[in-house]
């Protein structure tokens, strides 16, 4: 599954990838806004945003992408990294296993 984080601590880049990826998820993580940010998204499967710590523009962003990509996205209060956490262990949200 393919998840982009916007917000968030800058500190906290690092374990934002590895809960990600021990979870079977690649990420892309956003704190701060780059500078064609709109076609760095890129078409995730979900986005999590971490409303206390994110930038009005890129919220705007990040829901029209959703919008035009048809990406899931999870509003979390706390950017803690058991926040992040508890959104990739919703059963919504757990990747799909495929069997042969």
């Amino acid at each position: 599954m393919n998840i982009v984080i916007v917000g968030g601590h800058d500190c906290m880049h690092c374990q934002y990838k590895q809960i990600c990826k021990k979870h079977g998820c690649k990420c892309k993580v956003f704190t701060h806004c780059p500078a064609n940010f709109q076609n760095q998204i890129g078409n995730p499967e979900l986005i999590v945003i971490f409303t206390k710590t994110v930038a009005h523009k890129m919220l705007a962003i990040a829901s029209k992408q959703a919008e035009r990509t048809g990406a899931k996205i999870h509003y979390a209060n706390s950017s803690s990294a058991s926040a992040l956490q508890n959104v990739l262990t919703q059963p919504l949200y757990l990747p799909k296993v495929g069997f042969c």
